[in-house]
């Protein structure tokens, strides 16, 4: 299969990065071409945009920052969808706007698949990242053997849209998890316990997440860059709500997310890093969140391994 990437960002240029290093036959395209260079140098080649990289591809790939990116993408792919055709979407977006564009793509007879990643940038980097996939069953066989080079664990969900909305509920818990790590830490630190045995005894309690095992040390080291940037967030607990909203579900939590975010925001930029969170509790402490001993940056140690389908419950 011949393979179209749009968008070489923090996620897409490592997603990328791995069907490169497989071997798959890739073209790449993206808006800055120094990140177009570089798989380029990797051994990509390099598309002309989205109309020219649906026509000679197989499949193309989008991993897109917006929305709005993603359908200005699509619009631009139409004419060149036939029979045959796939787009896979593995940006975070709106479940509805995702089912409007695979309906576009469907009218000319080409398929899509809704298929965004959680795991973190980290593993997205050595093709251990997790993967969602929504689409018809015979689609999802057909781009699992892609799939499986990006991901090591692969979920088939059901119809497009699903994938979108467990990733905008998946990524609401992460962002949930970071705030009250936060805060929890923040108050050991209050209270004269060391942090990094505060790290520890988290990690081996009912409190560990995968959130406190990849963001606490990067607080703790006070490196605050996991990859992942306040807009970002925003957008994402921005839709989880949205969701809420149009089901009826009257949150209390998610509000409080969204305004906390906002304020961080304000303080260290639209696009700080999320994990910078922590310094408003050390400016109203005038406490350090800092221990010895953690990294300065996430780095994957799970050996590579090629992805496989995860067997859903019934």
């Amino acid at each position: 299969m011949k393979i179209g990437f749009i968008g070489l960002g923090n996620v897409g240029g490592k997603l990328s990065g791995s069907l490169i290093r497989n071997g798959e036959d890739v073209q790449v395209f993206d808006l800055d071409p120094d990140l177009i260079d570089l798989k380029v140098a990797a051994g990509a080649t390099q598309g002309e945009g989205p109309a020219q990289m649906m026509r000679a591809c197989d499949a193309v790939i989008t991993c897109l920052p917006s929305p709005a990116a993603s359908a200005a993408v699509v619009h631009e792919m139409l004419p060149e969808v036939r029979a045959g055709k796939i787009w896979i979407e593995m940006s975070t977006t709106d479940a509805a706007d995702i089912k409007r564009l695979a309906g576009l793509v469907a009218e000319r007879d080409g398929r899509a698949v809704d298929c965004p990643v959680s795991g973190g940038c980290h593993r997205a980097d050595t093709g251990n990242i997790s993967i969602y996939a929504g689409c018809d069953r015979p689609t999802f066989e057909r781009v699992l053997p892609v799939l499986t080079h990006m991901g090591r664990r692969i979920l088939h969900v059901g119809d497009i849209g699903t994938a979108s909305t467990l990733k905008v509920m998946t990524n609401y818990l992460a962002t949930a998890n970071l705030l009250t790590l936060c805060e929890a830490l923040t108050v050991m630190k209050a209270s004269g316990v060391d942090l990094g045995l505060t790290y520890e005894a988290i990690a081996m309690s009912s409190g560990n997440s995968f959130v406190h095992e990849t963001e606490s040390q990067l607080i703790l080291s006070g490196s605050r860059d996991v990859n992942f940037t306040m807009d970002l967030i925003q957008k994402d607990i921005g839709l989880f709500q949205k969701l809420a909203d149009d089901a009826g579900v009257p949150l209390e939590i998610s509000p409080l997310m969204i305004q906390m975010m906002t304020d961080g925001q304000a303080r260290y930029g639209l696009r700080a890093q999320s994990d910078r969170m922590i310094e408003r509790l050390e400016e109203a402490t005038g406490l350090r969140i800092l221990a010895d001993g953690f990294p300065q940056e996430l780095v994957d140690d799970e050996p590579e391994e090629r992805g496989y389908e995860v067997a859903r419950r019934h």
